[in-house]
């Protein structure tokens, strides 16, 4: 039996709003963003690019970072993303059969 993942994620909207979350199941969660199912601040904010995320096999450890994450200034966010994605690149693009790239609104400026 494979161990559980667990990951810590960031959205962002077209103009850089930032989301930080947290599940046990990247690509779905990420698909009810995108389409808008989860009603509040991402839905009212266009939140819909994956930017970052991060796995552990360990819930705890997954909550504290993104409690972590959360109380970050912006730059420190903003630090975190680009180091591994320097030009805001929707990381789900290729999950959701080019669904991001469909809409242009969606990319970053």
């Amino acid at each position: 039996m494979r161990p559980k993942k667990y990951y810590v994620y960031i959205m962002a909207s077209k103009s850089r709003t930032l989301y930080v979350g947290v599940t046990n199941d990247l690509e779905r969660r990420v698909t009810e963003h995108k389409r808008g199912l989860l009603p509040g601040f991402t839905s009212r904010y266009r939140v819909s690019r994956l930017v970052y995320f991060e796995a552990t096999e360990n819930v705890e450890s997954a909550i504290a970072r993104e409690k972590a994450i959360k109380c970050w200034r912006r730059e420190k966010k903003v630090a975190l993303i680009e180091s591994s994605n320097p030009t805001w690149e929707d990381l789900s693009a290729e999950w959701l059969g080019g669904e991001s790239k469909a809409d242009p609104s969606l990319r970053s400026g």
